[in-house]
């Protein structure tokens, strides 16, 4: 994520800001500048209190974030997991808008646009996944003591809202970039023609393993090539976004500058997303080891509990591939 500034007194501001915490101005998200604006000038999206959600309006009551969500619960059932999973929603359109990918709502393409379903598994259950564009995600996975229960339960060393909707998004992305010329993806991932249903259940009726871990990025990412093209999807953004971090904040890695990106107040003028995998990934496994170094030092589990195989770096580069034909 980049770094951004107070329009008004050039503070440090991060991209969940609603108020500049040194002069105290009210500030949004603008999605058409990617840049934070003063909130007294502009309007801002209707949701900012039932939401949290600091953009700004964009030709309607509700921002463009907040205007992809199709069905979520009656105002007076909202808590504090809708709130996490719009919070996860806006920085992953953030993303898809700063890589140059399409997010073609569903009220302007009905068959084939996105859209996201917020359900409340209080009452009935939900399960959270995609189907043609609409992506379901179920809100007690903003509970903590949910999600822990779950990630253990499945035996995920990672587990967040924010890998949700990255996930399932990149089923998405699979429809829009590969699914009208498949063939390369096939050769990469497999052929996705085989029976998805019975593939999960073979899926969840086998032991976790190790053997997964040199041709998959998660134990999940073995059960189906569409499950194996959405996690490798996912764990590129992951990948992305933190190291993009990592560059505006300055971070140094064993000496080694990450470059700056744009945003970053250091440089006005940086160079864009490095589309070679192979330096993304010179970055991002020296990075990732010092994240995790820092968790353990403060009792808490790796950061980053994943190993990139020869094999994985080839998948990432297909999807990697495939991103840059719109970024």
């Amino acid at each position: 994520m980049r770094t951004f500034t107070c329009p008004k007194c050039a503070n440090l501001l991060f991209f969940e800001n609603s108020a500049c915490v040194v002069c105290g101005t009210d500030v949004g998200f603008d999605r058409g500048s990617a840049s934070m604006l003063r909130a007294d000038e502009n309007r801002r999206c209707a949701n900012a209190e039932l939401a949290g959600c600091n953009w700004l309006a964009a030709g309607g009551p509700l921002c463009g974030c907040c205007a992809l969500t199709r069905t979520r619960p009656a105002d007076e059932d909202v808590d504090d997991t809708f709130r996490v999973a719009e919070a996860a929603k806006r920085r992953l359109l953030y993303q898809l808008d700063d890589l140059g990918l399409p997010t073609t709502p569903r009220t302007d393409d009905p068959e084939h646009g996105l859209a996201f379903d917020l359900l409340s598994s209080a009452e009935e259950p939900v399960t959270t996944g995609h189907a043609g564009g609409v992506i379901t995600i179920d809100l007690a996975e903003g509970d903590d003591g949910f999600r822990e229960g779950l990630r253990a339960k499945l035996a995920e060393p990672y587990r967040t809202m924010l890998g949700h909707v990255r996930h399932e998004v990149g089923h998405w992305y699979w429809d829009v970039l590969v699914a009208g010329d498949p063939g390369e993806f096939r050769r990469v991932f497999g052929d996705e023609r085989a029976d998805y249903q019975e593939a999960l259940a073979t899926h969840y009726a086998s032991d976790p393993g190790t053997e997964w871990t040199d041709t998959h990025v998660s134990h999940y990412a073995g059960a189906h090539p569409w499950e194996d093209w959405a996690e490798t999807f996912a764990h590129l953004l992951h990948i992305r976004d933190t190291v993009q971090t990592a560059a505006a904040l300055g971070v140094l890695v064993a000496g080694t500058p990450i470059a700056p990106h744009p945003g970053s107040p250091v440089d006005a003028e940086p160079e864009d997303h490095p589309r070679d995998v192979d330096a993304l990934m010179a970055t991002w496994v020296p990075l990732s080891r010092a994240l995790n170094q820092l968790n353990r030092s403060m009792g808490k589990d790796d950061l980053y509990p994943f190993a990139l195989s020869p094999a994985v770096q080839a998948k990432l580069r297909f999807v990697d591939s495939k991103l840059g034909r719109h970024g």
